[in-house]
């Protein structure tokens, strides 16, 4: 490959990856005056990983961490964002993700493409202490946009303590610190009504 498919490969995958500014979760931004995208949830995680990293179990590479909450939600563009709480769309989330993986990281010219496919990887497997912690950020941020909004897109959904304790079973692997922080915004929200018992 010449350096300048290489490039143009390069530029594909990043007015591609802009796509993910437009895909739209169900949380809403502090203000509540807009749910969040993709993307905000990618760099906010970035944001939370360089501020919040000497909280992780065990000190980890940075920016792997960084790299990581910065991919791993780029295969929405294909395959939508799931809810959390959506047991049907749930059903069929990995099938979906995995197509799009192929599709959205093979963009990139071949070193590249298999590194961002890692990352994406070792994400979804969880298993390193870089991934362990990534996961905490990425499931405590939705916890602390709900709070800031006093409940609003649980409320809107009905959501269940039981199901967020479930989501949040693996949470603590990451960071016992900061899992312990959000353990007690759930509970608060639980009393004011905003979480079902």
């Amino acid at each position: 490959m010449s350096d300048k498919e290489r490039f143009e490969k390069q530029m594909e995958f990043i007015r591609e990856v802009d796509k993910s500014k437009e895909i739209f979760r169900q949380s809403y931004v502090t203000s509540g005056s807009r749910h969040e995208n993709d993307a905000e949830h990618a760099w906010h995680l970035a944001m939370m990983a360089m501020i919040m990293n000497e909280y992780a179990n065990e000190k980890v590479d940075l920016l792997r961490v960084i790299e990581m909450v910065l991919v791993h939600d780029l295969v929405e563009i294909d395959a939508g964002d799931t809810y959390a709480y959506d047991n049907k769309g749930n059903e069929t989330k990995r099938e979906r993700e995995l197509v799009a993986a192929d599709r959205i990281f093979n963009i990139l010219p071949n070193d590249q493409a298999k590194m961002i496919r890692g990352l994406w990887d070792e994400f979804e497997a969880g298993e390193t202490k870089e991934a362990k912690f990534a996961i905490t950020l990425d499931k405590t941020q939705p916890i602390m946009l709900n709070d800031a909004t006093d409940g609003r897109a649980w409320m809107e959904h009905g959501v269940k303590k039981e199901q967020i304790m479930a989501r949040n079973k693996k949470t603590p692997d990451g960071s016992v610190k900061i899992w312990d922080y959000f353990e007690k915004i759930i509970n608060k929200n639980v009393e004011k009504g905003r979480i079902k018992e």
